[in-house]
Order: structure tokens, then sequence, then C-alpha cells
């Protein structure tokens, strides 16, 4: 793995002619309970990437932490709209390509930032005129455990990865275990609208049995 804002520039020139695959993680600043601080997606999908990269041997390049979150207003959260998010990343994808990387990973850790996501591969395609291959994944796709928000998963996630973590002031939010699949769906798409509509405390699941033991198995996944 190589940490590109700790590298001096003539090692990281040399570093990238051998290396031209990079890992960009995406993550948000916004609410996420009373238990978990508004860093949770950006430091989750920040630790998932740094995984990938050590794993990979790739370039990991600094987390842009500022996602697409006005679901979740009026609780806390620092925004960015839908298209400036895209054009950031064009950016930083078009800079990656003019220092010699053609591959790049944007690795995303927040739903909300999805439709910035959308037609970024073929953008970039086109912008670069084929010169650079884009590849977007959002992590918990490749999770076998129902996703939430500050719930049982990100809760354990975020015990094997910080200690800032408040299970004193864990509490339960919106359960939909025994919800039907359209039920769950109806819900997540009021969520993508207003989360407190259908989640008032900013909780979306369980966090009350969150382990760091869960949390490193759902890492390793």
């Amino acid at each position: 793995m190589v940490i590109v804002r700790d590298q001096l520039d003539p090692d990281l020139r040399k570093i990238i002619k051998k290396q031209k695959a990079v890992i960009i993680p995406v993550g948000s600043i916004e609410q996420h309970g009373p238990h978990l601080p508004v860093s949770t997606d950006s430091d989750i999908v920040s630790e998932i990437a740094k995984r990938v990269s050590d794993k990979c041997n790739f370039l990991l390049v600094p987390t842009v932490s500022y996602g697409v979150s006005f679901e979740h207003a009026p609780f806390f959260n620092l925004s960015l709209r839908e298209h400036t998010l895209e054009l950031l990343l064009v950016d930083i994808c078009l800079s990656l390509s003019s220092n010699d990387i053609d591959t790049i990973f944007i690795l995303n850790g927040h739903h909300g930032n999805q439709k910035s996501l959308t037609n970024l591969s073929q953008k970039i395609k086109r912008l670069s005129k084929n010169k650079v291959k884009v590849f977007v994944f959002s992590y918990w796709h490749f999770m076998k455990q129902e996703f939430d928000h500050a719930g049982f998963v990100e809760t354990s996630l975020m015990l094997a990865i910080s200690k800032r973590v408040k299970m004193k002031l864990a509490q339960k939010g919106l359960i939909t275990k025994n919800m039907s699949k359209k039920q769950k769906l109806g819900l997540a798409k009021r969520a993508s609208i207003s989360f407190p509509s259908v989640a008032l405390n900013g909780v979306w699941g369980d966090p009350t049995k969150s382990t760091v033991k869960d949390g490193e198995r759902f890492l390793a996944e």
C-alpha cells in the first residue's frame, strides 16, 4: 500500500511508473444517531479502502469526506449537491490521469452519494479519451448482513475501528425485521427524501448489541 499524502514527490513519481491503480474513498459528514460521530461514513470507508489498498498494493488518496446528505435535515449534515460531488470527483480523476494514473477505484461509503456516481465511469472515459478506467463500488453491496444507519452493522464497524463510539447513548431506532420487502423499499424511498420522517432518532436498526467482534467480521467481508 502507498498512502499518497505521505509521499515525497520524487518517490511518488517513481512509484507511479510501477503502480497505476488508485483508490478514492468517498464518505459523508452527517448525523449517526446519539452515539456515533458525524464522520462515521468517512471513517468506515477510509478504513476499508486502507485495507483493500494494503491487500492489493494500490495507491490510496485522501478520503473525500463530504457527501450528499441533505435527507438528514434538520439533523446535522454538511452536504454537497449531487452535481458538485460529481464535478469534484471528475476533477480528481482527471488530475490523477494527468499524473499517469490509468485505473481508479471509487469506494463509496454513503448511500446518498450513489446518484452522483452513477455515470462517472462513462464520463471519465470520454473526457480522458479512453485513457482512464474508473470502477465504482459501494462497500455494503459486498456484505451478507442487511445494512442499516447507525444500527447494528455501522455501530459494530465503528467499534472495530474507533474509540469514539458512545455505547451508553446507543438506542434502538427503526426496526424493519418483520417487514416485507415492499414495506422496506417504501421506507427507504421516504428516507432518501427525509430520513427523520422514518427514523425519529436518526437510527435505522438496533445498535445496542453491537460488538467489536461483529465489526471485525464485517470488515473481513
